[in-house]
């Protein structure tokens, strides 16, 4: 094993992970689509758009200004929504939604950093309403995510109170350092994206998981580890006695959601198509 445990006369020391294709196999957020649109948050033409998007995401074509314009778009579509009606729709539906697409690889180092005696911190540009129960079922001990404006309503707003995202990340990562006595040099860092290179660099152990083109020539020439995670697994197949109560409604309604985010990229794909032609 590369791990030991821990010297506790040492500076404590932690591993952060990016969680999109990095731990879990998709799009935390636009996995969810399906279940906000069954909760009548969003319409059937945002579920169109977002299943596309999570096409372009998964390909690995999703760069900086595309990002930027998910977080712009993702933002606008949240405008007005009830946070605690997100939450039980996110705690409703997160083992159906988010159990299947954990890497099990990712599983087994989250388990091996905790037996050597260090935190795990999930560090997501994904919504806190989102992460934050994701990372409650990972068993991670901290979690650094994107939050928004919440209105005395108790709507969101629209507007980004804190963007987890690029340099932000770094910076919290450093942050967590001070506060929480990490000593950076010997931390770990894991994630599938270049502009995650500002928090890999940050620690003495970085790691390019599924890494897109970018990142990829970047660890080549650092000499950083590339892992290749490709073998989602429900937790319950490698924890004895973890069950999920059976929901066989919240089973139909994920059908459906998949169905309708089937849909939504053959009517992308037929629409730029007529575009071309």
């Amino acid at each position: 094993m590369l791990w030991d445990v821990e010297n506790h006369s040492l500076p404590r020391t932690a591993a952060f992970f990016d969680l999109d294709k990095t731990v879990i196999a998709k799009s935390s957020t636009l996995t969810f689509s399906k279940s906000f649109y069954q909760g009548g948050l969003i319409n059937r033409r945002a579920v169109l758009r977002t299943a596309y998007a999570q096409f372009v995401f998964l390909a690995g074509g999703a760069d900086h200004d595309q990002m930027e314009r998910m977080r712009a778009y993702l933002s606008a579509l949240c405008r007005g929504w009830n946070v605690e009606q997100v939450k039980e729709i996110v705690a409703e539906t997160l083992h159906d939604l988010i159990d299947p697409i954990i890497y099990d690889e990712a599983a087994s180092l989250i388990e091996e950093h905790h037996t050597a005696g260090r935190d795990v911190v999930i560090v997501s540009t994904s919504g806190a309403e989102v992460v934050e129960p994701i990372g409650e079922l990972l068993g991670a001990d901290r979690v650094v995510a994107t939050r928004m404006v919440v209105g005395d309503d108790g709507c969101f707003t629209g507007e980004v109170e804190y963007y987890a995202y690029g340099p932000t990340k770094a910076e919290a990562v450093r942050e967590l350092a001070e506060s929480e006595g990490y000593d950076l040099s010997r931390c770990y860092a894991y994630s599938d994206s270049a502009t995650d290179v500002p928090m890999l660099e940050s620690v003495g152990n970085p790691h390019a998981v599924n890494p897109d083109r970018s990142l990829r020539r970047e660890a080549l020439a650092r000499g950083w580890p590339i892992l290749d995670f490709h073998r989602p697994v429900r937790l319950k197949q490698r924890i004895p006695g973890f069950s999920v109560p059976p929901r066989p409604a919240l089973v139909a309604v994920a059908a459906i959601g998949a169905a309708a985010a089937t849909a939504g990229l053959v009517w992308y794909a037929n629409k730029r198509r007529t575009t071309v032609a």
